[in-house]
């Protein structure tokens, strides 16, 4: 069997997708035989402008290849970003053109990744597996209400369906979506969400924290955009609370305005983002793992993969989110300090409660339930099934 694998972030760039990606590779490979191949087509790393590493642009591992487009620099604005897909997307058209594989395997957050794979799957004749990460049509409804973009919208709605219809199985990554997916849409669905990853695992229940100092560290790492809103309550929180120090790890579209917001207050401290081993020494002098949401009806029905990577390190944790997030948290981390996002009247209320304890059994649980190479495991046996049962219908 040749696998084609879609995934505009592949390691060893920083990204949720990127690491997904590797563990279901890694996953994949255990599970076919040295006759079989796995050919990734990516990008060079690009998720963030300030984090640069090297990568070559093609490499072979055994029966794994990976090739790595060059793309366009941006700075994860929605135009940059759309004129760096496109130059994927052309490119990678243009390479596997003579190409022959036998399945296609796409991950997509913003759609785009997962069109691309159903482009090439119709073009090829060959099935789809699809790894659905966000609902795009849906943020960008959110996002584009009254402007000038939102003229965008009827033409994303069609990519959406003939993505989706083009797809033999799709697995989402949030039980969250399902209403919106089957309702369009009467495929196959599997739930195979984001994990634990292995990195992590170094920590245990001794670097859980008994008590809050003079000084309490709030860390928050990742994407600092639209989707966070994060300029809309850090401020206000570290004007209140002169003791919380904020250190935000990360880059986006909305981290100049979070510094314009900020640079006033001694006790908000914005970083570039590092790299794994990095960010668990910062998480080890952490006394808080913070993250939010932004409050779109959109963002009501994800599941932040930071979650899990937050859970691992056994630090309290304090959530701004809604609907599905809300309800796994309270689920499965009931340790979890969780506000309506955007809400600093809602935040003062709970974290003036808030001790900061830990339920140590409940992360241990959790830990053991949701290991990245577990889901991985099944998720890789879940897709050799489908195209057995493709080849076999």
């Amino acid at each position: 069997m040749k696998i084609l694998i879609i995934s505009f972030y592949y390691k060893p760039d920083l990204s949720a997708g990127s690491f997904r990606t590797a563990s279901f590779v890694k996953a994949l490979k255990k599970q076919l035989s040295y006759a079989d191949t796995i050919e990734i087509v990516t990008t060079m790393p690009n998720r963030y402008s300030s984090f640069k590493v090297e990568a070559e642009e093609f490499e072979t591992s055994g029966n794994v290849s990976t090739k790595r487009i060059i793309i366009l620099s941006h700075k994860s604005g929605f135009l940059d970003q759309a004129r760096s897909f496109m130059v994927y997307f052309i490119e990678t058209i243009k390479y596997v053109r003579s190409k022959n594989y036998d399945a296609v395997f796409a991950t997509s957050s913003r759609l785009f990744s997962a069109f691309l794979g159903a482009i090439i799957s119709r073009q090829k004749g060959i099935p789809l597996y699809l790894d659905i990460r966000d609902i795009f049509v849906d943020t960008m409804r959110s996002l584009f209400t009254g402007t000038k973009q939102k003229f965008l919208i009827p033409l994303l709605i069609f990519i959406e369906k003939y993505t989706m219809l083009s797809a033999y199985k799709i697995n989402l990554i949030s039980e969250g979506f399902l209403p919106y997916f089957k309702e369009k849409y009467q495929i196959e669905y599997s739930f195979f969400p984001n994990g634990v990853d292995d990195d992590f695992l170094i920590f245990s229940a001794d670097d859980a924290r008994k008590a809050f100092g003079d000084k309490v560290v709030f860390t928050y790492t990742g994407n600092i955009g639209e989707g966070q809103g994060l300029e809309r309550i850090v401020p206000q929180i570290a004007q209140k609370y002169k003791n919380i120090e904020f250190h935000i790890i990360g880059d986006g579209g909305r981290k100049r305005i979070l510094r314009e917001c900020t640079e006033h207050l001694w006790n908000v401290r914005l970083f570039d983002p590092v790299n794994r081993k990095d960010l668990i020494a910062l998480y080890k002098q952490s006394d808080v793992l913070f993250l939010q949401l932004n409050d779109y009806d959109a963002f009501k029905k994800v599941l932040p993969s930071k979650i899990f990577e937050y859970a691992a390190t056994y630090k309290p944790i304090i959530a701004g989110v809604d609907g599905y997030a809300k309800e796994f948290l309270k689920k499965y981390l009931p340790d979890v300090l969780i506000y309506n996002p955007c809400d600093f009247d809602d935040f003062c209320r709970k974290y003036d409660c808030f001790t900061g304890t830990i339920d140590i059994e409940k992360r241990k649980e959790f830990i053991a339930k949701f290991l990245r190479q577990k889901i991985m495991d099944e998720m890789a046996r879940d897709f050799l099934d489908s195209m057995d049962r493709y080849r076999r219908s």
